[in-house]
């Protein structure tokens, strides 16, 4: 799958990291819906990092179209909120 995080670039990531990913997310929407910002900037954070830590950087020229967008490490709990589906920023 490829995952862009806003204002960084995509990078390629295989499906059998989602599992993974899926904890940090089911963390940060109870950090969203519990008003929790330290912790909320925090599992981002992590969130981002293993995004990175995982994935393939795809070259800054590709235009391969984005299966899943992340936002941006300086993003507000607003900004995320808005970007949420019913699961969460991670699908499944």
């Amino acid at each position: 799958m490829i995952v862009r995080i806003m204002g960084e670039g995509q990078v390629k990531l295989a499906d059998s990291h989602f599992a993974e990913l899926n904890k940090l997310d089911d963390e940060l929407l109870d950090e969203m819906e519990s008003g929790d910002e330290p912790g909320f900037r925090r599992t981002l954070h992590a969130l981002l990092d293993k995004v990175r830590e995982l994935g393939t950087p795809l070259p800054d020229d590709a235009l391969e179209p984005s299966q899943l967008i992340l936002p941006s490490p300086d993003a507000t709990l607003s900004e995320v909120r808005d970007m949420l589906t019913d699961d969460g920023l991670i699908p499944g």
